[in-house]
């Protein structure tokens, strides 16, 4: 994966994020992670965007450079992971809402505290505890050589259809189609 993959629109970006992998090097192990579900979010044209208005302590990564992972907290107990990916010049990030195990199951077993299979990666706060994600990878370089902990790559091309709807958990904005789900 190279940064002109995420150097375009946010949208698209979204779209194609899916299928594609995270890799995540723990000291217990590898844990390999197929995306399923994305969301898009961009700048002062999303009311739904953290990026909304201007740049915070909070928000900054989104209006930086791409390939960055971008954590945060919802509700006062779920981290959220993002990768920002923008055009030039843009802000922007990909919200990560679920993925399918690849390899690492046990591990994501653990880091998800005996939750049923169904229920592992398919959520948004339920993904970055199964990869084990912190605070401290906010503003990982996911495209780095050698890897920071978390990478993004290819992954194999989706032999199935897409489903494209408006985004959900949010209060606005709703009718944005930019949520994808692979199927």
């Amino acid at each position: 994966m190279d940064a002109s993959f995420l150097e375009r629109d946010t949208v698209t970006v979204a779209k194609e994020l899916l299928g594609c992998e995270l890799v995540r090097q723990t000291e217990a192990g590898l844990i390999r992670v197929a995306i399923t579900e994305t969301e898009a979010y961009q700048g002062s044209d999303d009311p739904a965007s953290h990026a909304c208005r201007a740049v915070t302590p909070r928000n900054r990564l989104m209006f930086g450079e791409v390939g960055r992972l971008y954590v945060y907290l919802i509700y006062g107990m779920h981290l959220c992971i993002n990768v920002v990916a923008h055009e030039p010049g843009g802000v922007g990030a990909v919200l990560l809402r679920a993925a399918r195990p690849l390899e690492g199951l046990e591990l994501i077993r653990g880091n998800r505290g005996g939750a049923p299979d169904r229920n592992l990666l398919n959520g948004p706060g339920k993904l970055a505890q199964g990869l084990g994600i912190n605070r401290d990878l906010n503003g990982c370089d996911l495209l780095a050589e050698p890897p920071q902990g978390l990478a993004l790559e290819r992954g194999a091309p989706l032999a199935g259809p897409i489903l494209v709807t408006p985004r959900i958990g949010i209060t606005k904005a709703v009718d944005y189609p930019w949520r994808f789900v692979a199927e």
